[in-house]
């Protein structure tokens, strides 16, 4: 499809090759700062403002395409990237420094028994806690009724439906403890279990 071509006698011309333009010059700045490129709406959405708006800790950012439902309480320094769904219906707490790659899903309700045993039944809620220093990879399910300790890492792909504590490898669908990190002064180590 030729957009120009499209435009070029639509009465919208001069607002689309306006918009052509900014997402040139805004694409460059992004390639420049932050070596990548992204979709233009995310180009246009502050990231830090939005997380600002919707109460988030101090150097918080959350992508414009992320869900957010309810109210999450979430701390300093958090990242969450594209494509996320963040459900704190049933109380959503998430630490500082902790970062929720993309397509992360978390869930604090499911209507398993609403749909399993008909509508007679309410959605179920549930509190999901994430401490501190955390790293959840990308494409991870977190369900209610869990916790996921500080200085924690969720591989990719995982389904979590247990709690973990701290200094935890979770992998796995459903995902278990594979391992555990020890944090020294300015490094870390991780130990695999056999």
């Amino acid at each position: 499809m030729n957009h120009r071509e499209i435009f070029k006698s639509h009465p919208l011309k001069s607002l689309y090759d306006d918009l052509v333009d900014l997402n040139s010059t805004l694409d460059k700045e992004f390639n420049s700062q932050f070596n990548r490129s992204i979709p233009f709406f995310e180009e246009l959405a502050n990231r830090w403002e939005r997380a600002k708006k919707l109460g988030f800790g101090e150097n918080s950012s959350i992508y414009d395409s992320a869900f957010v439902f309810g109210n999450p309480k979430v701390g300093n320094d958090v990242w969450i990237g594209p494509y996320t769904i963040i459900d704190s219906t049933g109380g959503l707490i998430i630490g500082n420094n902790v970062t929720i790659s993309a397509g992360v899903h978390i869930y604090t309700h499911d209507n398993l028994k609403q749909t399993l045993l008909g509508k007679k039944f309410s959605i179920e809620h549930g509190e999901v806690f994430i401490g501190n220093n955390t790293y959840i990879a990308p494409n991870v399910v977190i369900s209610k009724n869990n916790s996921i300790g500080s200085h924690c890492i969720i591989a990719t792909n995982s389904f979590i439906n247990n709690s973990f504590p701290n200094n935890s490898v979770i992998a796995g669908n459903p995902a278990k403890k594979i391992g555990e990190i020890i944090i020294n002064e300015n490094d870390y180590e991780l130990i695999y279990f056999k």
